[in-house]
């Protein structure tokens, strides 16, 4: 599984997007983890909100918040903050192929 550092970032009026990793090939009951490295405001700060996004090839994009369990799909996320490292991270249980797509990091303001 191949990691990027944040460093394509994009800004939409409200929406600022990072991209975490280039496309990942997934395997049924395949665990995935990836993390997003905050800098500029803190992952406690209640103005913005902090949440990861993916695009499967060909489609539209996808929000995985909190515990999303999407349609059509059989995964279960979950999204957690560490304050100390000031960290987002992304755990997806049971992942499918289906799962297969490019993931980001995205910053929401309040």
């Amino acid at each position: 599984m191949k990691r990027s550092s944040l460093f394509s970032l994009v800004s939409n009026h409200d929406l600022l997007i990072s991209l975490v990793t280039d496309s990942l090939v997934l395997s049924p009951g395949q665990v995935l983890t990836l993390s997003c490295k905050i800098s500029g405001y803190s992952v406690t700060d209640s103005s913005y909100c902090t949440n990861f996004i993916r695009q499967p090839a060909g489609k539209a994009l996808e929000w995985l918040r909190a515990a999303t369990v999407l349609t059509g799909y059989s995964s279960l996320f979950q999204v957690t903050r560490e304050s100390s490292s000031n960290t987002v991270t992304l755990k997806g249980q049971n992942m499918q192929t289906e799962d297969t797509a490019v993931y980001y990091c995205a910053r929401e303001s309040q």
